[in-house]
């Protein structure tokens, strides 16, 4: 029998902590960490024993329960809390069992489980997000003055610096790190019960009352309720429990947790896919303007040092959008609990937060180690012999000639330029001698690419204020 899942097509995510804080054992001890914190939060309201909270917190240990055994038996009934409940409650001493599970739905340790890897996953993504941040800053730093080509639809357009380059990736880093810090301060615990009423709960006798032989009804016989009954405390007690938000509403069927989630994670993926991307280009044999500290090698060439994490990031930008949009779908869920919406997020949540944590993992690590060749972006930005400051030269011969005869004269002294492969400068001169009044122009500091990044300096400066 083959293992089921060790990574092996998954190598973005493979040895990453998201690897190990999405797996199946831990998806366990977080619905574990859900059942116990709910029996706990029954006896901070006096609906359990002290002494059933500890048990039950005692026992919920994912070592002790087989997530073998668990996915085959939650194909009988959809979901795998429910043979859980039935193994958790076989793990405790017969007089706790009644406290197992007690008032909850399978949806509200499901949920609360998910939201629970989610938080736990974020954590170290915040942290490589918060190492790369940290790395492109310092690249931003060192080459806040280093000219290289900007291109646009794949061609060369004016000379921008590649510490302004590098400012933008922070700003994106940045991005994501806010988006995913708030939805992670927001991540809420999923309580309701059956349809989402908190009612079961006022049916519970408190324990005290038990103790001192109370029934639940009144004399008439009738269910005693209350406006204010352990229901809305006990919401807020599990919560705390937990370290999760306590939700507005039990959200069975209202997913914005997950859709918020999502959004973000697939910005964050996209956002890193960015960098990756610039970096697939830079660092082509032809560029060259930048490397992986360590490339990956070849199976076959061994001159070869590929771009390997960029290549993952960017692998994970790609399939981050189909699987938020799965997610976004699952908003569609009808009444009070859903069928088919909420069990379709389970595994693209888990994907997309692997993937992410991926990502993170992997730029963290790239942009620590990520080499900039400012003397190939030196060479790069004579490629076109001078037609990279085009636009410059237009608005400086349009102010004495007019635009439209600028525009005639560069158009022409390109493309004579580009036939005769020589120096847009060189060109220029002959045409100085033919329109007086472009006489005493500069030509060496006009067509100087270094000298025509206008405020590439000073907006980096501004990028990097951002804490």
């Amino acid at each position: 029998m083959y293992e089921s899942d060790a990574g092996l097509l998954a190598p973005g995510r493979a040895g990453s902590p998201a690897e190990a804080a999405t797996g199946d054992g831990a998806f366990l001890q977080a619905m574990l960490d859900a059942e116990a914190a709910l029996t706990r939060a029954q006896s901070d309201c006096g609906l359990a024993p002290a002494e059933a909270g500890r048990a039950v917190t005692a026992a919920a240990d994912a070592g002790r329960f087989e997530v073998r055994s668990l996915a085959l038996r939650a194909r009988t009934d959809g979901n795998p809390v429910i043979p859980l409940v039935v193994d958790l409650a076989a793990a405790v001493e017969p007089g706790v069992r009644p406290y197992v599970h007690r008032g909850a739905t399978s949806q509200d340790i499901l949920d609360t489980a998910a939201m629970l890897v989610a938080a736990r996953t974020l954590a170290p993504v915040l942290d490589d997000l918060v190492r790369a941040a940290d790395a492109v800053a310092r690249l931003a730093v060192a080459h806040r003055n280093t000219p290289m080509a900007g291109r646009t639809l794949t061609q060369h357009a004016v000379p921008i610096t590649f510490g302004l380059k590098a400012a933008g990736w922070r700003a994106l880093i940045l991005d994501a790190r806010d988006r995913l810090s708030a939805v992670r301060e927001s991540l809420p615990a999923q309580l309701g019960g059956a349809a989402g009423t908190l009612a079961v709960f006022d049916a519970f006798t408190p324990v005290d009352a038990a103790d001192a032989g109370v029934s639940g009804t009144d004399a008439s016989g009738t269910v005693a309720t209350e406006d204010d009954g352990p229901g809305l405390p006990l919401l807020q007690a599990f919560a705390n429990e937990l370290g999760l938000a306590e939700p507005l509403l039990p959200w069975h069927s209202l997913r914005t947790p997950i859709a918020d989630l999502a959004g973000a994670l697939a910005f964050t993926a996209g956002a890193l896919g960015k960098l990756a991307a610039d970096v697939l280009t830079l660092s082509r044999t032809e560029i060259g303007e930048v490397t992986e500290g360590q490339g990956g090698g070849s199976s076959t060439m061994p001159q070869k040092a590929n771009p390997v994490r960029a290549t993952l990031i960017v692998a994970a930008a790609r399939r981050a959008p189909g699987l938020a949009a799965t997610l976004y779908g699952s908003l569609v869920a009808e009444d009070e609990r859903p069928a088919g919406a909420w069990h379709a997020e389970w595994e693209p949540l888990r994907e997309l937060l692997r993937l992410v944590g991926g990502a993170s993992y992997a730029a963290a690590e790239l942009t620590d180690g990520l080499r900039v060749v400012p003397y190939a972006m030196r060479e790069n930005l004579q490629l076109t012999d001078g037609l990279i400051v085009a636009e410059r030269l237009a608005a400086v011969f349009a102010e004495r000639i007019g635009r439209k005869r600028a525009k005639e004269v560069l158009v022409n002294a390109a493309a004579r330029a580009r036939a005769e492969t020589t120096d847009l400068a060189d060109v220029l001169a002959d045409v100085l001698d033919e329109e007086p009044e472009l006489a005493g122009l500069d030509l060496s500091e006009l067509a100087d690419p270094a000298r025509y990044t206008g405020c590439a300096g000073s907006l980096t400066d501004r990028a990097l204020d951002r804490g």
